[in-house]
């Protein structure tokens, strides 16, 4: 299907089809909100240090209301990203009320981004309570509990309803084992709470038995929900790839990336089927937004993913050692990770070393 992989893999692994030559080539740059901006802009000086070919088509995707009184994403930000089929996103703010939609769920949606591929990785020189982590989470992207099917039936009584199709759960069942294959994994681990909702994470569950038999060299298994997240604090290295409807793959892939030191750290990639986005899944951080202390690794690691998956290899390679080499030598570290250094310092010193190597 549209799963095609990089076998490079060091914090993050990426998917990836498309065969682009050395030429520019333009990106959608969603800066985001709070620290947003300031991490992005990090990101291109890094990239500018590194020579990377790409420009960037930075747009806005402050919400706009639409015929139905919502909010929603802008045309021309939707248009950017069906032009250049990849993007690469800050953190998002959704106001809280009626009427606002999640930016972050409509752009999924918007371009279907069926896989979100989220790779935790233990660190070196970044001591955590662990030190084996090498977890690779693949959620659901585009329903289940987050389809926003939701009615009040009388007062005081609200509906939610999964969505679970056959279409979206084989896509990803496929997506995962094609991606274990291609990136030197073992095992798919099929999560799930089929002993009771039966129909909905059944469906999901028989759709990924149907994938493990297409690829036999894969080892296969089926756990509860409830059962990973118990085993993955007592033993990570149990577990290698999990697949998993949308709100498990939320809060299971959060959790995996507290194991090797928070969001700051987690690189993450969505994946559909004619483009890609890229973004940080941390918080927008308001209260330290202007100050010079965001801690830009989530944004820039994901970025690498990114480059390996416009085939970009040596440039990802090159920013990625520049950048694990400075948290594992700590004295440019920021606030977050432990130490004093600004976000400015942290930046201008993977950008000497990535021009020092390049």
């Amino acid at each position: 299907m549209a799963a095609r992989f990089l076998k490079k893999v060091v914090t993050n692994t990426v998917p990836f089809t498309r065969h682009y030559s050395s030429e520019v080539r333009t990106v959608t740059l969603i800066p985001g909100d709070g620290i947003g901006p300031e991490i992005s802009a990090a990101v291109q000086k890094i990239f500018a240090a590194a020579n990377v070919p790409i420009q960037w088509e930075s747009v806005d995707v402050t919400p706009v209301r639409g015929p139905d009184g919502k909010f929603g994403i802008p045309q021309a930000a939707i248009d950017s990203v069906n032009k250049h089929k990849v993007g690469l996103k800050g953190p998002l703010m959704t106001p809280v009320g009626k009427g606002h939609r999640s930016l972050n769920l409509a752009l999924r949606k918007e371009f279907n981004l069926y896989a979100n591929v989220r790779p935790c990785r233990s660190l070196e020189g970044y001591k955590t309570l662990y030190d084996n982590v090498d977890v690779i989470t693949i959620r659901e992207n585009t329903e289940g509990e987050y389809s926003g099917i939701e009615h009040e039936i009388v007062d005081g009584v609200v509906q939610s309803i999964k969505l679970i199709t056959e279409e979206a759960s084989t896509r990803v069942a496929e997506f995962a084992f094609q991606y274990a294959k291609e990136n030197g994994r073992h095992k798919v681990t099929a999560v799930h709470k089929a002993n009771i909702m039966r129909m909905s994470d059944g469906l999901f569950l028989r759709c990924c038995r149907d994938q493990a038999e297409k690829h036999p060299d894969v080892k296969f298994e089926e756990k509860y929900l409830d059962t990973v997240c118990l085993n993955m604090v007592q033993d990570p290295g149990l577990y290698d790839v999990l697949v998993m409807p949308n709100l498990y793959g939320d809060i299971l892939s959060d959790m995996c990336a507290g194991l090797i030191g928070g969001l700051g750290l987690t690189p993450s990639g969505n994946i559909g089927l004619n483009g890609a986005l890229f973004e940080s899944v941390h918080g927008t951080a308001p209260d330290i937004a202007g100050q010079d202390k965001a801690n830009p690794t989530a944004l820039l690691l994901s970025a690498v993913m990114m480059l390996r998956y416009m085939k970009l290899v040596q440039h990802a390679d090159l920013i990625e050692n520049a950048c694990l080499d400075v948290i594992k030598e700590e004295k440019f570290r920021t606030g977050d990770l432990g130490g004093n250094a600004k976000c400015s310092e942290f930046t201008n010193e993977i950008c000497r070393r990535v021009e020092n190597r390049g």
